[in-house]
C-alpha cells in the first residue's frame, strides 16, 4: 500500500454516522474519499460536502449523498491534503487548483484533517509555490506587482498551455519564493490585495495531522 492510500484509509476512521464530511481534493484525498465510499457502501450514513468539481464527481460515483455548503449549517470534520505544512503546523495549499473551495469548507468545519505523507512535512513553507487565485480583470497588474516584490509569479496554466481556470471561474499566480519567513505578514499582504480571492496560506486551521511513515500512519495533534 502507498503511504498516500495508507493515511487516506486511516483519516477515514474519522468519519462516524450521522456526521457532515468535507471531503478534500487531490491524490492523497482521493484515498480518503474511496474510503468513505466504501463505508457509505456498506451503511454509513453521512454528508458530504466537496471542495472541487472533481472530488464531488468521484463522490457522486461512489454513491456518498452531497449537500453544498450553504445547504449545511455546519461541517462535522472536513479532511484534506496539504502540499507542505511547517514544523509549526502552518501549510501550503492548492497544487491541485482547489484552494477557494478548500479553504471555504474548512472555515465551516468543527475539526479540520490534513493527510499527507512524509515529504510533505517540512521545517518552514516557501519551496513549494503559494497559489494565489485571482480575478482575471487585473490579473497582469497583479502579476507585475508581485514581479516587483521578488516572488517570481507565473501564471499557470493547463494541459493545453492556457491559463488554467479553478471551479470558481480564476486565474492562479504560483508565487516561488523559495522560503517565507513571516507567513502571517505575507497573508496580511495578499487579503489586503483588491482583485485576490484567496491565496494558499492556511495558517492556524487544521486540528489533527495524519503522516504517512514507511512504518506507519503518525497522528500529530496540532491544536
Amino acid at each position: 500500500m502507498n503511504l498516500k492510500q495508507m493515511v487516506g484509509e486511516k483519516a477515514a476512521e474519522y468519519v462516524k454516522e450521522g456526521m457532515v464530511v468535507g471531503l478534500g481534493t487531490g491524490s492523497t484525498a482521493y484515498y480518503m474519499v474511496e474510503a468513505v465510499g466504501k463505508m457509505v457502501k456498506e451503511g454509513l450514513t453521512i454528508t458530504g460536502v466537496t471542495t472541487s468539481n472533481r472530488t464531488a464527481e468521484q463522490a457522486k460515483a461512489l454513491g456518498i449523498p452531497l449537500k453544498s455548503v450553504d445547504e449545511v449549517d455546519h461541517i462535522d470534520i472536513t479532511i484534506d491534503g496539504s502540499d507542505e505544512i511547517s514544523s509549526d503546523f502552518q501549510g501550503i495549499k492548492g497544487g491541485g487548483g482547489a484552494l477557494l473551495f478548500e479553504k471555504i469548507v474548512a472555515t465551516y468545519s468543527d475539526k479540520v484533517i490534513w493527510i499527507v505523507d512524509e515529504s510533505k512535512m517540512v521545517e518552514e513553507l516557501g519551496a513549494f509555490p503559494l497559489p494565489v487565485e485571482v480575478m482575471e480583470y487585473g490579473s497582469l497588474q497583479l502579476f507585475r506587482l508581485f514581479e516587483k516584490k521578488g516572488y517570481k509569479p507565473a501564471f499557470r496554466l493547463n494541459e493545453e498551455g492556457q491559463k488554467y481556470e479553478t471551479d470558481g471561474g480564476h486565474l492562479l499566480i504560483d508565487l516561488h519564493l523559495n522560503e517565507i519567513k513571516k507567513p502571517f505578514e505575507l497573508a496580511e499582504f495578499l487579503d489586503g490585495l483588491t482583485g485576490v480571492v484567496e491565496h494558499g496560506l492556511f495558517l492556524d486551521c487544521v486540528n489533527t495531522i495524519i503522516v504517512g511513515y514507511t512504518d506507519g500512519p503518525k497522528i500529530i495533534e496540532a491544536r
